[in-house]
């Protein structure tokens, strides 16, 4: 899956879970810490692999079972001291829909050697062709039966969320208007 189809796979699985569990809608913060998690074994391992070459695959260690379980109980723990337990469940349901999502087509084809990333370090990671880097894997993206899907996903997730009350809109709305006034209050003392 590519980040945004990360992002709105992740987001539909929370936010059906917040639903289910709470029978309320998610909030602003929920939104930020399931993004955070969608995106982050991606933010890890693809420029550590890709960039650095310091990981084998950039489906080595961040894109490990071991290590999504420890991520999401150490941010389950802060948060639940700061409480907000659900920031953390948050994150945690944003990781998993993303190891999820870089390995259902895997498990649906039959191809279980291309899941060996969940066992990293224990299980050596699948090698992918990253084609030189991050800019040049997105240069080469072309419209394919799986960026139509996670186009579809994308759809779907603008959806739940503007029917969830587009969390988290109000917070960047306010952030925005702070912005614009800060802005014209440094041009007004300019002139």
């Amino acid at each position: 899956m590519l980040p945004w189809g990360h992002l709105a796979f992740g987001y539909v699985c929370y936010s059906g879970l917040v639903r289910w569990f709470s029978r309320r809608r998610p909030d602003g913060y929920g939104f930020a810490f399931v993004a955070l998690g969608t995106q982050l074994p991606d933010l890890v391992d693809k420029p550590l692999a890709w960039t650095v070459d310091l990981l084998p695959s950039g489906r080595s260690l961040a894109h490990s079972a071991f290590t999504a379980t420890l991520a999401s109980t150490a941010v389950w723990t802060v948060c639940r001291r700061r409480g907000r337990p659900d920031l953390g469940a948050a994150f945690a349901v944003g990781y998993a829909s993303h190891l999820v999502g870089d390995g259902y087509r895997a498990l649906l084809a039959g191809r279980y050697a291309a899941l060996s990333s969940f066992g990293w370090p224990f299980l050596p990671p699948p090698r992918f062709d990253h084609g030189g880097g991050i800019v040049d894997h997105f240069r080469g993206l072309s419209f394919t039966p799986t960026f139509a899907f996670d186009l579809v996903l994308v759809v779907l997730a603008v959806v739940v969320w503007v029917v969830d009350g587009a969390p988290g809109w109000s917070a960047v709305g306010e952030r925005l208007a702070r912005l614009v006034d800060r802005t014209r209050e440094r041009e007004s003392a300019i002139r």
